[in-house]
């Protein structure tokens, strides 16, 4: 099992499937969810509307359409209410659901970006550390999963992965 950060465009990754930090509608948004709807073309608004609604800390998968990745896995996170609202749990939800779906499609390699840390204000720090200690459980519980890269926006994020333990 391989767990890499790196800064890159997610958009532009070359695996089975990307993680779109998704809304509960599924709709196209900003930030990395706007960007992965733009590059994947009209085809997934429709998918997604017809998977629609995605209650948080659950995961729905489409196909990639015009992204090089062959599918898009809609991961819901919480939106930060200050750390008492069960945003951790529901976090490492959305990560374990997102996996989920991935084993069940057979995938063996999978792109996430730091969901919830966007516009929903997931302080980047415990996001990441959530992030790392899910996957890394239920990579190690056994996964069809042999490939995570953790896709950065910025050196700041990828700082916060380095000190949450990935190389």
């Amino acid at each position: 099992m391989s767990l890499t950060a790196r800064v890159v465009d997610i958009t532009t990754l070359e695996v089975d499937a990307i993680v779109n930090a998704a809304n509960e509608q599924l709709a196209a948004g900003g930030g990395v969810c706007g960007a992965i709807h733009r590059a994947a073309g009209p085809e997934l608004a429709r998918a997604c509307t017809a998977q629609a609604p995605c209650p948080t800390g659950e995961a729905r998968i489409t196909p990639g359409f015009r992204l090089p990745a062959r599918f898009v896995i809609h991961a819901v996170g919480p939106v930060w209410r200050g750390g008492n609202a069960g945003e951790a749990e529901l976090l490492a939800s959305a990560y374990r659901a997102a996996l989920g779906l991935a084993n069940d499609h057979a995938l063996r390699s999978v792109a996430f970006p730091a969901i919830s840390t966007g516009i929903y204000g997931y302080p980047l720090q415990p996001a990441t550390d959530v992030a790392v200690a899910t996957i890394r459980g239920e990579l190690t519980a056994g996964s069809t999963v042999e490939q995570v890269i953790f896709a950065c926006f910025s050196p700041e994020v990828l700082a916060a992965y380095r000190r949450a333990g990935v190389a």
